[in-house]
């Protein structure tokens, strides 16, 4: 019922981690191996290991969360390493998430998984919000076009992009444009919204500590942002480019809302921390149910097709 086929393979279900939870260690990775999840992603990677921002550097708040994690991770070679042992003895779709700080530095790195064995999807994430003094890639847009002219040289193996939010018409149409451009098998879409600020009123405080507690929003907040990204990425992108859809799932109710848009594969963040990889078989289960109330065998038949024409009405 909720098989996904995926450049080429087929996923149990669409249900993924977002980069960045769950996902730092080989100890959290298997964790989602083991999981209900279709397919997982590694934490984004840096050429050397980096120890991130100060802490506490992540909270959870009602309606989600605010981080400002600064790319803490292990470091390339730890999860190119994790990868190739991975492949050989697991048939569950494993992608590469790398987030250099320069041009250059994500060069390197995709030089390097091009020269190894791997065999999956590669994620270069153009939208870390949370390194002090390194603005977001995605919104400079004749950087985003240089670098993966430059990428699509040599990159012969399968990449995707990781988005930040766009609030404007004119941005969708301009990164469409762009994105076009290329062999690309995916769009992820979005990451966190950028440089958000919550207050503990009883404290008088900020609630992180880097930047002052400015932060990246995710959770239920973000769900109207990114469901409008999903859905202006879908009605722009040409067809062999697909859509992973982030942002606010936090029920199976969510995840129909993504796919309804147009999104091939939906990853969760902020819940999947507050509940852990048991949240997979959760979430698919719900999913199901809300198909069978509506009579749905399988995701094609209602995917990407969110009604947008409703009908003029008037009230006096």
């Amino acid at each position: 019922m909720l098989t996904t086929q995926f450049f080429g393979s087929i996923y149990t279900n669409p249900l993924m981690n977002a980069s960045g939870v769950n996902c730092f260690t080989t100890y959290e990775l298997d964790q989602l191996a083991d999981s209900k999840a279709g397919a997982f992603v590694t934490k984004s990677a840096t050429l050397q290991a980096r120890k991130g921002n100060p802490k506490p550097r992540y909270y959870d708040v009602p309606l989600g969360s605010i981080n400002s994690m600064g790319l803490p991770n292990n470091g390339f070679d730890y999860y190119l390493d994790y990868a190739l042992n991975y492949q050989k003895q697991h048939t569950t779709a494993l992608f590469l998430s790398i987030s250099g700080m320069s041009t250059e530095e994500n060069i390197t790195m995709l030089h390097k998984i091009v020269e190894s064995e791997f065999n999956g999807i590669t994620e270069l994430n153009l939208s870390c919000p949370n390194v002090p003094g390194k603005p977001q890639i995605g919104y400079d847009f004749p950087l985003t076009e240089k670098i993966l002219q430059e990428v699509f040289t040599f990159f012969d193996k399968p990449l995707g992009v990781k988005l930040p939010p766009y609030f404007d018409f004119a941005h969708f149409d301009e990164m469409a444009r762009i994105l076009n451009q290329f062999p690309l098998v995916y769009v992820n879409s979005i990451n966190s919204v950028g440089n958000g600020l919550y207050i503990d009123s009883n404290s008088e405080s900020v609630v992180i500590k880097p930047k002052n507690g400015f932060g990246g929003i995710g959770g239920e907040y973000v769900k109207p942002t990114a469901l409008a990204n999903v859905r202006a990425f879908y009605t722009r992108l040409k067809p062999e480019i697909k859509l992973i859809g982030t942002g606010g799932i936090r029920t199976g109710q969510d995840v129909f809302e993504h796919l309804l848009c147009g999104a091939t594969m939906v990853q969760i963040g902020t819940e999947l921390h507050k509940e852990g990889p048991e949240i997979f078989e959760r979430i698919e289960k719900e999913l199901k149910e809300i198909m069978r109330q509506k009579n749905y065998q399988t995701i094609d038949e209602f995917r990407g097709k969110l009604k947008d024409d409703l009908n003029e009405t008037f009230e006096l």
